[in-house]
């Protein structure tokens, strides 16, 4: 004869197994999300607004935190695929850090028909437009994203840089460009040719790179001995056998084992810093 007998457990500690099998199940239907469903998810006040300066008129995507107190503003810089849903997401979840983040469609204006990043028939279109658009342009449309965070009651006057790919070869040429920065994020992005600027950088830049990528990689020794020069503070950190573009493959539910952890290591770095300015 099979005796069956039943196993109490305490409440408590089936509270606790419940609770994390839903916050498991919770994080893998979060992680399954593609970038455009964790926007429409996202319990944020997200808008988009014009950012304006000189006789140019740009878009930008927008979104705060849900904060009782005035919070650093968050200026994120797009890759070479323009504003996409990811990058919309990655300044979503910014926000959802507590930041005020906002993210301008540096392709403004160089759509079709005058359109932006959303307009292009393919990311291919959009990456050849960026490399057409002039330098100063940039600057000056990043500066009005400047002015603009800075001019928000629910902004503390704090204001850093964050940018990815190409946006993060721009955050370091901004950072170059704007002196009221209090910190640049540059994501697997290039230092301006020959360390042009750098004596005009006045708060430090972080970088974050990929131990795969040697294409950027190899640029980094000069860069930190230009920047010894001038004694300015560049700290980068390169992510044992992550690849290019991390951040954003990192998130992916077929990411690799190197890059999830570079994700989860450098968001984690990235918010201690931030935590600490």
């Amino acid at each position: 004869m099979v005796i069956y007998q039943t196993a109490i457990i305490n409440p408590r500690i089936m509270k606790k197994i419940t609770s994390l099998f839903y916050l498991s199940s919770l994080s893998i239907v979060m992680l399954a999300q593609t970038p455009l469903e964790r926007l429409e998810n996202s319990p944020r006040h997200q808008e988009w607004i014009k950012l304006t300066h000189d006789n140019r008129s740009l878009d930008a995507f927008l979104v705060y935190p849900e904060s009782k107190q005035k919070v650093t503003g968050i200026i994120v810089i797009h890759e070479n695929r323009g504003l996409n849903h990811w990058a919309r997401s990655m300044t979503d979840q910014l926000a959802e850090q507590g930041y005020i983040a906002v993210a301008p469609d540096l392709l403004s204006g160089s759509g079709p028909d005058g359109g932006k990043t959303s307009d292009f028939k393919s990311s291919d279109a959009a990456r050849e437009a960026l490399y057409q658009l002039n330098p100063d342009q940039i600057t000056a449309d990043l500066n009005a994203a400047y002015e603009y965070l800075k001019a928000l009651e629910s902004c503390n006057g704090n204001i850093v840089v964050i940018g990815f790919c190409w946006g993060g070869s721009q955050t370091f040429r901004y950072a170059t460009n704007q002196s009221g920065l209090d910190a640049s994020f540059v994501c697997y992005g290039r230092a301006p040719a020959d360390g042009a600027g750098m004596e005009r950088i006045n708060a430090p830049v972080y970088g974050f790179y990929g131990g795969n990528d040697n294409r950027v990689n190899a640029s980094l020794e000069a860069t930190s001995k230009q920047m010894s020069l001038v004694d300015k503070t560049f700290d980068p950190v390169i992510y044992d056998d992550a690849g290019h573009g991390f951040m954003r493959s990192g998130e992916s539910v077929d990411a690799s084992k190197a890059n999830k952890k570079a994700r989860s290591d450098a968001w984690q770095r990235l918010l201690g810093i931030l935590g600490s300015l």
